[in-house]
């Protein structure tokens, strides 16, 4: 329990601390123009209020990530609070808040243009690929878990099929439609019911008694399974701490933000928030469950059943169905964006002006047609694809943050820390998992080492040319 609350804190007092120094080594520009105000185009490019952009944020990043990853990644014991702590502070809201300003410097490019300018075509093309095989899975993946948790919540009255027709109907409408229409107005109501449901299931853990159950702090691996901590808790508990698909999410609200000064909060605050609802999750599931238990229901329901059994037990059947509610809405606020981004994603590629229906409808109908798709297959695939593509892209998202910083002279540590710790995660896990080369962990382990910094090699390697090439354009335009 004491560990509980000074995690909370510590992410709390992050936000004014290690938040304010981040910024500061970004260097926010007050008068510049942003892309909400120099490229207005009614769909896209849209200026909207602080607030507003902080809750569509929120709510974009805050799929089913937070939730279902803390709860699987509840297993391993309160090491995931660790992981959940620290990935937020040092790696996720600095890759969110990175990802998002240097898109806000860029004309509110998506990650694939900024892969491009900062790392090469190569790096562009391999960008292109992740962040649109990402955005597709979490589509599909939020469109599952956000269909089951309302099929469970109906008592199987309704057929689960006609839940997926309508939220996919629902996919389609935001993802056409400009932002502010139906994104802009519902979101803040939609924001509320997450946020009373997830403030409701913290407070009844500690007034029911369930709160003194939430185990200290420990580095101990207590996952039933024994999976190894390096690297499956970092591939388990992405969206709590650090999350790539955040890397596509924040470029789509760097075209609405109406001055730089609001990207802390924005960006950075948004993840800490992201933070604390991931916090009381994992810890609802450890006071709640223990090992075994838990893990017994994940395997027989995913963590949905989880969900909807920890809410009624605390909050019984009508609090329970808020805090249910609050959770669905999390997939699918996400969801909605994850098209949205994809086809923004898409036509910035093809350079396809999104401004005429047509031109949108060419896009968004094949995305719907594959993830429509997609749903037929096996939910706990899924999601190991989308862990993996996940944090892959959060690993080329954090490089291309710490070139930017690199480049402008800055301290670029403070990405290029976390870019080095998951880019060795992914690796050894892409060599250890039997969806990559089923090799033993120790050998994996080595090859991650050596493979990253093969890559870190490259990097700064790159850097160099990136440096010259800039110095050869000063001394060209000077003549």
């Amino acid at each position: 329990m004491i560990t509980f609350f000074i995690s909370i804190g510590l992410l709390i007092v992050a936000y004014f601390t290690y938040g304010k120094f981040v910024e500061k080594t970004f260097g926010v520009e007050h008068s510049r123009k942003t892309p909400a105000i120099a490229n207005q185009d009614g769909v896209d490019f849209v200026p909207m209020k602080k607030q507003k952009n902080a809750m569509i944020q929120l709510l974009n990043i805050a799929g089913t990530g937070p939730i279902y990853g803390p709860i699987m990644g509840a297993l391993f014991g309160p090491v995931a609070f660790i992981w959940i702590v620290l990935g937020s502070i040092f790696a996720g809201a600095v890759h969110d808040y990175l990802t998002g300003m240097i898109s806000i410097r860029n004309k509110g490019a998506h990650i694939p243009e900024l892969a491009g300018k900062f790392l090469g075509k190569i790096p562009r093309h391999l960008v292109n690929a992740f962040a649109l095989l990402l955005l597709l899975l979490v589509g599909t993946v939020f469109a599952t878990t956000s269909g089951s948790l309302l099929h469970i919540l109906l008592n199987g009255h309704v057929a689960l099929w006609i839940i997926l027709g309508v939220i996919f109907l629902y996919f389609v409408l935001s993802t056409m439609l400009p932002i502010d229409k139906i994104i802009g107005n519902i979101y803040p109501v939609l924001g509320a019911i997450l946020l009373i449901g997830t403030v409701g299931v913290g407070i009844a853990m500690f007034t029911s008694g369930n709160g003194s159950a939430i185990p200290e702090l420990s580095f101990k691996n207590m996952h039933p399974e024994n999976l190894a901590i390096f690297p499956m808790l970092f591939l388990t508990i992405t969206c709590g701490a650090l999350s790539g698909f955040h890397a596509t999410q924040s470029p789509l609200i760097s075209r609405t933000v109406q001055k730089e000064s609001q990207g802390r909060y924005i960006f950075y605050g948004m993840m800490v928030a992201e933070g604390i609802i991931a916090m009381i999750w994992a810890a609802a599931s450890m006071s709640l469950f223990h090992g075994q238990e838990l893990n017994d229901l994940i395997n027989a329901g995913t963590a949905s059943a989880v969900v909807n059994e920890a809410s009624t037990t605390l909050l019984g059947a009508i609090g329970g169905t808020i805090a249910v509610l609050g959770v669905i809405v999390l997939p699918i606020t996400s969801g909605d964006t994850a098209f949205r981004a994809a086809r923004s994603v898409i036509a910035d590629y093809m350079k396809l002006n999104q401004k005429k229906v047509i031109n949108r409808l060419v896009i968004a109908v094949p995305l719907f047609a594959v993830s429509i798709i997609l749903t037929q297959i096996d939910f706990n695939i899924l999601w190991r694809y989308f862990s993996w593509a996940n944090q892959s892209t959060a690993a080329l998202a954090l490089w291309i943050a710490t070139m930017y910083l690199l480049l402008k002279g800055k301290n670029y540590w403070i990405s290029l820390i976390p870019a080095l710790f998951i880019t060795d995660m992914v690796l050894v896990y892409i060599l250890n998992a039997s969806i990559g080369f089923n090799l033993p962990l120790p050998i994996a382990h080595i090859g991650g080492i050596i493979l990253t910094t093969i890559f870190a090699a490259w990097f700064f390697r790159k850097a160099n040319l990136n440096k010259a090439e800039r110095i050869e354009a000063d001394l060209q335009s000077v003549a």
